[in-house]
C-alpha cells in the first residue's frame, strides 16, 4: 500500500486588502500518496495556485498570510518549519513548475547556470559534476544539442522548450513531489501533449508524486489518478478521475464538464457554459458560494453551507442535492 506523502489539513490563506479580507484558500484538506498524480481543477481565481504557493511557503506577505492549517510532508509540518529548514526542502524534496516559464526563468542567466544552481546548492555537486548532470537532464526532457544549449539564454528558446527546461530544473534534485501550476499555459495543443507526456513519464520513472493545477479537464482526465475540484477557496468535490468524470456529484463539476467540447457530440450542438462569474472572495454570499450560478439550487442552499460528505466510494461532494445529479443530467 502506498505511503501518504503529503497531508493538507484545514489550510487557510487570506489576503488583507483595503477592500477587505480575501479568503483565497479557506479550509482546504486533502492527501497525496507517493507516486500519485492529483489534479486540482477550477476556474481562474478559485484559489488553486494560492493553495500550492501556501504549501511551498511562497505567498507574498504582505498582503497574504497563511492563517491556519497544516501541510504535513513526509512527516514534517511545512508551515511550522523555520525559513532555513524550508529552503532545504524547497527545490530538493518539493519542486514547483510555475505558470509562465518566460517570467520564471532569469533572462540574464544561461540555461546551464539556472539548472546547475540547485544541483550545487542541494546536491553538493561541484561545477563540473553539476554541468554533467545538467546535460543529462536537458537530454532527458527532449532538448537536442544539450551541451550547446546550456550556454544559451531563455529568450533563445521557444515556449515549449522553456517549459521543458522548467521540468528539467524541477527534476534535478530527484524530488518526492512536483507541483505543476498550469504547466501548459500559452503552449499550442501539440506541444502541450508533448510536455505533459514527458512530465508524466519522468514522474513514473522516478516514482515522483505530482500535483497538476489546471482548468483543462482534458489534461486531468488523461494524467490524474484523483481529482480535487475547487471553487471560491474551498474544495467542493473529490474523487478518482474515473468517478468524477463518469458520475459528477456537484453542479459546478457538471458545469465544467458540459463546457468542454466533445468529439462524440453532434456538430451543431452548442456548449452549455456556466452562467455568471466567480464570487468576490472578500464578500461571499451566505450558504453555498455557487448558489447564484447554480441551476439546481434549493432553499437550503441559501441558508446553510454544505460540507464535503461521502456520495460514493471515495467520492465526496459539498452539495445538498448531490444524490440527484449525474453525468447525463
Amino acid at each position: 500500500m502506498a505511503k501518504t506523502l503529503l497531508e493538507v489539513k484545514d489550510l487557510r490563506t487570506y489576503f488583507y486588502t483595503e477592500q477587505g479580507v480575501v479568503k483565497a484558500v479557506d479550509g482546504v484538506s486533502y492527501d497525496l500518496q507517493e507516486g500519485e498524480t492529483l489534479g486540482l481543477v477550477g476556474e481562474s481565481g478559485c484559489g488553486k495556485s494560492v493553495s500550492a504557493l501556501s504549501i511551498m511557503r511562497l505567498v507574498a506577505s504582505p498582503p497574504g498570510k497563511v492563517v491556519g492549517g497544516q501541510a504535513i510532508f513526509d512527516g514534517q509540518d511545512l508551515l511550522a518549519l523555520d525559513d532555513d529548514e524550508m529552503r532545504r526542502i524547497r527545490g530538493a524534496k518539493i519542486a514547483m513548475i510555475f505558470q509562465e516559464p518566460m517570467t520564471s526563468l532569469n533572462p540574464v542567466l544561461t540555461i546551464g547556470r539556472q539548472v546547475t544552481e540547485a544541483l550545487e546548492l542541494h546536491m553538493n555537486m561541484n561545477k563540473s559534476s553539476a554541468r554533467e548532470r545538467a546535460v543529462e537532464l536537458i537530454q532527458l526532457v527532449g532538448i537536442p544539442d544539450a551541451k550547446v544549449r546550456l550556454d544559451t539564454y531563455p529568450h533563445q528558446y521557444s515556449g515549449g522548450m522553456r517549459q521543458r527546461v522548467m521540468i528539467a530544473m524541477a527534476l534535478s534534485c530527484n524530488p518526492k513531489l512536483i507541483i505543476a501550476d498550469e504547466p501548459t499555459t500559452a503552449l499550442d495543443v501539440t506541444i502541450q501533449a508533448q510536455v505533459l507526456e514527458i512530465l508524466k513519464k519522468l514522474c513514473v520513472d522516478f516514482n515522483t508524486a505530482l500535483i497538476i493545477i489546471t482548468h483543462n479537464l482534458g489534461v486531468v482526465a488523461r494524467y490524474s489518478d484523483r481529482v480535487n475540484v475547487m471553487y471560491a477557496g474551498k474544495l467542493i468535490e473529490k474523487g478518482t478521475s474515473r468517478e468524477i468524470y463518469a458520475n459528477p456529484r456537484h453542479p459546478y463539476t457538471l458545469g465544467l464538464l458540459h463546457s468542454v467540447p466533445r468529439l462524440d457530440s453532434p456538430r451543431k450542438e452548442k456548449l452549455d457554459p456556466i452562467e455568471g462569474a466567480p464570487p468576490d472572495l472578500s464578500s461571499l454570499p451566505a450558504g453555498c458560494a455557487f448558489r447564484p450560478r447554480c441551476r439546481y439550487a434549493i432553499e437550503r442552499c441559501a441558508q446553510e453551507e454544505p460540507p464535503l460528505r461521502p456520495v460514493g466510494d471515495g467520492h465526496l461532494s459539498a452539495c445538498w442535492v448531490a444524490e440527484t445529479l449525474g453525468r447525463k443530467t
